[in-house]
C-alpha cells in the first residue's frame, strides 16, 4: 500500500540515537533553517530542478551542520502561513515554462512547526528559465536546472541528452498509437476531440459540440483525478444528439474563448489600474510590446472576426488590420509585475 504524506515526511524526518537527521539531503530532499520570502528566488530555482529530476521536497525548520530539527521560527512561520499560492504560481509561469506543478504544506512534528514544498516531476521536461530573476540573476534567461544528490546547478549534458530523448520518444509513441487507433477505426470514421474548444469535428462541415456539463467531467478525466478499475480511464457520451447550424458553432467556439480570454485591452487596463493606480496607459503598451504578450497563449489570442481571418493567419501568419487582442487575467499580474 502506498504511504500517505505523513508517513512520507515522518520518515523524512526519522532521527537517528543523537537526534541528528538520518536522511541527508539528496536529488529529492532540501532542508533550509528558516523561510524568507526574499529568498523565493532561490527556492523557485529548485523548484524547477526537483521538477527536471523527478519532483520532491524542500523542508524549512532543519539546521545545517548538524541537521536537526529546530522547527521555524515566528517570523518564518508567519511568513510560510501567508503564501498566497495563486500570486506563486503567477510568478513561476512568469519565469518558467512548462508549468511547475507544487503544494504546500504547514507540518508539526514534537512540537515544532515547519514548512514543506513538495514539487511534481514535470511531465513535459525540460522546465526553462524565461527571464532573469532574484538577487544577481540567481535565475538565468534560458537556464536549466537539475536536481544531482544534494544540489541544484544548471543542468549538464549526460541528462539533458536523458530528457530530450525520453521526450521525443514518449512523443513518437504517443503519435504512433494514435495512428494505430486511426488506422483501426478507419480515416473516414475517425474525428477529433478539442478539450479545450468542446468539440468533436471530422471536417468543417461536421462538428460535434459537446455539452458544458459534460465538458466538465472529460476535463475532470483529463486531469487524471479519475481513475476507473485497473486504473484505466474511460468515457461514456450517453444522451440526445441534437442539430446545431454553423452560426451556432462560431458562436459557441467563441464563448469558449471569451471564457479563457475574459479581458479586452481596455479591461486589461482598467483591472490593472485597480491595482496600480500610478499605472500609465503607455507603460502598460510598452511591456505588452516588449514582452511580446500579443503572441503568448499563456496570456493572449487574436480575437478573429471569422473564420477566414483565422485560416489566413494560421496560414501567412500576417495579423488583418483591426483584430483586436484579448487577455487571461494572468496578464494583469504579468504587467504588474513589470511595471
Amino acid at each position: 500500500m502506498p504511504k500517505t504524506f505523513h508517513q512520507i515526511i515522518a520518515d523524512l524526518l526519522k532521527l537517528r540515537s543523537d537526534n541528528t537527521l538520518y536522511h541527508r539531503e539528496s536529488e529529492y530532499l532540501e532542508f533550509k533553517e528558516q523561510f524568507n520570502l526574499s529568498n523565493l528566488a532561490e527556492y523557485f530555482r529548485d523548484f524547477a530542478a526537483f521538477s527536471n529530476n523527478k519532483g520532491g521536497f524542500i523542508i524549512f525548520g532543519v539546521t545545517d551542520s548538524p541537521r536537526k530539527l529546530t522547527g521555524l521560527n515566528k517570523k518564518s512561520i508567519d511568513q510560510f502561513e501567508k503564501i498566497d499560492p495563486g500570486i506563486i504560481s503567477g510568478s513561476l509561469i512568469e519565469i518558467f515554462a512548462p508549468a511547475i506543478n507544487w503544494k504546500q504544506y504547514p507540518y508539526e512534528f514534537n512540537g515544532n512547526k515547519f514548512g514543506i514544498f513538495y514539487i511534481d516531476e514535470c511531465k513535459e521536461k525540460p522546465v526553462i528559465a524565461k527571464k532573469n530573476e532574484g538577487r544577481d540573476s540567481i535565475i538565468k534567461d534560458g537556464d536549466i536546472y537539475f536536481r544531482y544528490g544534494g544540489r541544484t546547478q544548471k543542468i549538464l549534458y549526460t541528462e539533458l541528452n536523458n530528457i530530450l530523448y525520453k521526450r521525443m520518444y514518449n512523443n513518437n509513441k504517443n503519435f504512433l498509437k494514435l495512428i494505430e487507433k486511426i488506422s483501426n477505426v478507419g480515416p473516414s470514421n475517425a474525428v477529433i476531440l478539442d478539450t479545450e474548444k468542446g468539440l468533436i469535428e471530422k471536417n468543417e462541415r461536421q462538428i460535434l459540440v459537446i455539452d458544458e456539463e459534460l465538458m466538465k467531467k472529460i476535463s475532470f478525466l483529463k486531469e487524471g483525478s479519475f481513475v476507473e478499475k485497473n486504473g484505466a480511464t474511460a468515457l461514456k457520451l450517453v444522451g440526445d444528439v441534437h442539430p446545431i447550424n454553423s452560426i451556432e458553432v462560431i458562436k459557441i467556439k467563441k464563448e469558449n474563448l471569451l471564457e479563457q480570454y475574459p479581458l479586452s485591452c481596455q479591461d486589461l487596463i482598467n483591472e490593472i489600474q485597480k491595482k496600480k493606480t500610478d499605472a500609465k496607459r503607455h507603460d502598460i503598451y510598452r511591456i505588452i510590446k516588449d514582452n511580446n504578450l500579443k503572441n503568448s497563449p499563456e496570456y493572449s489570442v487574436y480575437n478573429f472576426r471569422n473564420k477566414t481571418q483565422e485560416d489566413n493567419y494560421n496560414k501567412t501568419g500576417n495579423i488583418p488590420n483591426g483584430i483586436p487582442s484579448i487577455y487571461k487575467r494572468a496578464s494583469v499580474e504579468f504587467v504588474i509585475n513589470h511595471l
